[in-house]
């Protein structure tokens, strides 16, 4: 069975950081891309950033130049470090792996971890 869990999130006041990280089980997801979306109350879900097998990244303009995703394949795991962090960056973080293959889309998400920015 697929399983991903986050783990970093909590209350942090702005300007500081904070990493998130995913742990991924049950399939080897090195052929995944891996990345990381957010959700406040009331809105959709929102792509923060990805990263391909190949380690291309990509990440939201909001975030550019403050957040870095990361991947480890070796331990199935993908990184999220957050720095300069700002209120509106409050929302509850999930981490997803994304595979097509033959016309089959793998599709996994996290349960999410809260991430609160705030003095």
């Amino acid at each position: 069975q697929v399983q991903l869990v986050e783990s970093g999130g909590g209350l942090v006041q702005p300007g500081g950081s904070l990493r998130l990280s995913c742990a991924a089980s049950g399939s080897s997801f090195t052929f995944y891309v891996l990345g990381w979306y957010r959700q406040v109350p009331g809105k959709q879900r929102e792509l923060v950033a990805t990263i391909t097998a190949g380690k291309s990244k990509n990440y939201a303009d909001s975030v550019k130049g403050r957040f870095t995703v990361s991947r480890d394949n070796a331990k199935n795991m993908v990184f999220l470090q957050m720095d300069s962090l700002k209120p509106e960056d409050t929302a509850v973080y999930y981490c997803n792996a994304y595979h097509s293959v033959l016309s089959s889309d793998y599709d996994y998400w996290g349960q999410g971890t809260q991430v609160t920015v705030s003095s």
